[in-house]
């Protein structure tokens, strides 16, 4: 599948590795932006819409191997061989599986706050709530989005998040495929051991990477794996603390 993507290119070609960046559950390739901006001088940045998110087809399919192919066919729309990435989350997991889908193509890795696990825990039950209550209620405006979402959320940042995927009385992702594919989005396939330095950063106060057994799998699918902590972060560091984000990622990219 060839998906909605940004494609920007330094005016001052430096033949560095182009850095391919994917959002999470929910998003866009916007979300992201901020880290993009930031990268623009240095590399050439691919921002993409997954499938069923943002302007990407949507399909009843979603798991993470035809999630990662639909990167790698993108990819090679574009000519691009060689890539690194930076996934956020969801999107995280895509990037840890093009290590076994692209492994002679990919090059560094970096992954905000997520785990090569299969988590058991549901963050987004309410979230889907909200979001069918929305959907059902067949409204055009936002601020009548708003008020219903807020009888079911109460975090206003994630009401404000979703919200940006609420166009013309729609919501941009395929809320329906999500959420029937909600466990293939938590669950996890253990990949070969990529042997390449792979970045982490988690949020402190997140618990997606907060327990020795997240911990444990990094380790074990990631022989040289470094992870790093920002303080005063939850699961969206890189918009809570984006400098701090920021730093990790642009000392360790070549």
């Amino acid at each position: 599948m060839l998906l909605n993507y940004q494609w920007h290119q330094p005016e001052n070609d430096q033949q560095r590795t182009p850095l391919v960046l994917i959002h999470g559950l929910f998003g866009s390739l916007s979300n992201l932006g901020g880290i993009a901006r930031a990268l623009y001088a240095t590399h050439a940045v691919l921002q993409i819409d997954v499938r069923n998110h943002g302007q990407s087809p949507h399909s009843s399919e979603m798991n993470y191997q035809v999630m990662a192919q639909d990167i790698l066919e993108t990819l090679d729309h574009l000519n691009i061989q060689q890539f690194s990435v930076i996934g956020h989350s969801m999107g995280g997991k895509v990037a840890m599986k093009l290590t076994e889908l692209a492994a002679e193509r990919l090059e560094q890795l970096v992954i905000l706050d997520i785990a090569p696990f299969a988590y058991q825990e549901n963050h987004h039950d309410q979230i889907f709530k909200a979001l069918f209550a929305v959907k059902n209620a067949a409204i055009q405006s936002r601020k009548e989005a708003t008020e219903i979402m807020r009888e079911f959320l109460k975090e206003e940042m994630v009401i404000q998040f979703l919200l940006k995927s609420f166009n013309k009385g729609q919501w941009l992702f395929n809320v329906d495929a999500l959420y029937a594919h909600y466990q293939d989005i938590l669950s996890w396939v253990d990949i070969p051991q990529w042997s390449k330095p792979t970045l982490f950063v988690r949020g402190e106060n997140s618990p997606y990477i907060g327990k020795a057994l997240y911990v444990n799998a990094i380790e074990a699918q990631f022989s040289h794996a470094q992870l790093e902590t920002v303080a005063n972060a939850g699961h969206w560091l890189h918009a809570e603390q984006p400098e701090k984000v920021l730093n990790f990622i642009q000392a360790y990219l070549n």
